[in-house]
């Protein structure tokens, strides 16, 4: 009798679950459109590495079907096909692929490159995070797009509470100038409205170019001596030395004297994904680094 019971009870939850899995589901992207689908995705598409994270992040690793180049994070998304990069999507493979999802970076794929994809008739997910509290939404969404909003909540909440204490820690500490360098030729920096801002001012920095219009703008190299800022950070892969350009030339620059060149890992800090924190964490030890010295 009770092994009839407990065979009932599993057939029930069984049933609750798939019922669940057949509901339809909706949420609203970060370009301000509905994307509803009958039942959630088993068959998802991410065009950008951070997006790949995400979804694994989700709880909808098994899911994913395509990834763009340069996903590499979990080890699981190497094994994925390629169906793209910023430069070229392969529109024809995603087909191949019978996505019922694709989740795109809105800035880093031009509108070229988006537009096929909705001629597919495949629901788009357009994505553009602008702060950590955008990472911890797309992940609810993505988690309520394929079905796991427990495991994407609970990630969620996990990246939100460890950004919290990174900012207590660090936030009211004496001020650091920082410059940070996207790309030495042409110099490329950026503004209040980059997600790596956040980590800066969490850190207790100071972004030396902060008011300026363009989220990734070029500046002289005149106008970077002129602010003088105590610490460069860059991106690169840990095996790299930082790629300090020119800066060599400008000994009266305080960083440059002291040579507070940071080179954080741009697996890290440079994709907006869950992994985030910890390069603001990274960043956040380089610039504490000079504030001590000084």
């Amino acid at each position: 009798m009770r092994s009839d019971r407990a065979r009932t009870a599993l057939a029930a939850c069984a049933l609750a679950a798939a019922a669940a899995q057949a509901q339809p589901v909706s949420v609203v992207d970060d370009s301000g459109h509905t994307v509803a689908l009958p039942a959630p995705a088993q068959r998802v598409v991410t065009l950008g590495p951070h997006l790949t994270e995400l979804a694994f992040a989700a709880g909808a690793g098994a899911q994913v079907v395509g990834v763009s180049r340069y996903s590499d994070f979990p080890e699981a998304a190497r094994r994925l096909p390629i169906v793209g990069d910023a430069v070229a999507v392969q529109h024809e493979q995603i087909a191949r692929l019978k996505p019922d999802l694709v989740v795109v970076w809105r800035s880093g794929f031009p509108e070229r490159a988006r537009a096929p994809l909705r001629a597919l008739g495949v629901p788009v997910y357009e994505s553009e995070i602008r702060s950590v509290a955008d990472i911890g939404h797309t992940l609810r969404r993505l988690g309520a797009l394929t079905g796991h909003g427990a495991q994407a909540d609970a990630q969620a909440a996990q990246v939100q509470a460890r950004w919290a204490a990174l900012q207590q820690a660090y936030a009211a500490r004496p001020p650091v100038r920082v410059f940070y360098q996207l790309w030495h030729q042409p110099l490329m920096t950026i503004n209040r409205e980059h997600l790596i801002h956040q980590a800066i001012s969490a850190c207790g920095g100071v972004n030396v170019f902060a008011e300026l219009p363009a989220l990734t703008p070029t500046v002289s190299w005149e106008a970077a001596v002129q602010r003088n800022p105590q610490v460069i950070a860059m991106a690169g892969a840990p095996s790299d030395h930082p790629d300090k350009g020119q800066w060599p030339r400008f000994p009266a620059v305080e960083a440059v004297r002291h040579g507070r060149f940071a080179l954080l890992d741009g697996d890290l800090i440079g994709r907006m994904g869950p992994r985030f924190v910890q390069g603001a964490q990274a960043l956040c030890e380089a610039i504490d680094a000079a504030r001590a010295a000084r």
